[in-house]
């Protein structure tokens, strides 16, 4: 079986593109608003109480955007998977742990979902259409 295989008409190459295109969006954007107001995030950080939360801000940052634009173009494709795909579980399990509402679950389950695609992107790779090719 290659990875070029069609299931009702639309390859598994232009599905993983689709895929990582969609994914990749989520992560840039937010890294993008992000700077717009460090101060409100970091805030954030600090309110649930993680250390260094400057630090911890930065790292956000650089995470979503570099990981988001590596998603994107398929470099390195698989290890920016694995990055983003633990980074969604810990914000799930840091940020959204309240589940006495119901925005927080849907949160905190939205972040398991979007992990478990980053570790599909990790196990079965980027497809042909970047620049890892498979």
């Amino acid at each position: 079986m290659t990875h070029t295989d069609t299931s009702g008409g639309v390859s598994r190459d232009a599905a993983a593109l689709i895929g990582r295109v969609l994914l990749a969006a989520l992560f840039i954007i937010a890294g993008v608003n992000k700077l717009t107001d460090p101060a409100g995030t970091i805030g954030y950080i600090g309110s649930v109480g993680l250390p260094l939360p400057e630090v911890a801000y930065a790292g956000t940052v650089a995470v979503e955007i570099l990981g988001g634009l590596a998603l994107l173009i398929g470099f390195k494709a698989r290890w920016a998977g694995l990055a983003l795909g633990l980074f969604c579980v810990a914000t799930a399990v840091l940020f959204h742990n309240d589940f006495s509402q119901q925005s927080e679950m849907t949160a905190f389950l939205k972040n398991l979902a979007i992990g478990g695609g980053m570790f599909q992107v990790f196990a079965f790779g980027p497809g042909k259409y970047s620049l890892d090719k498979g």
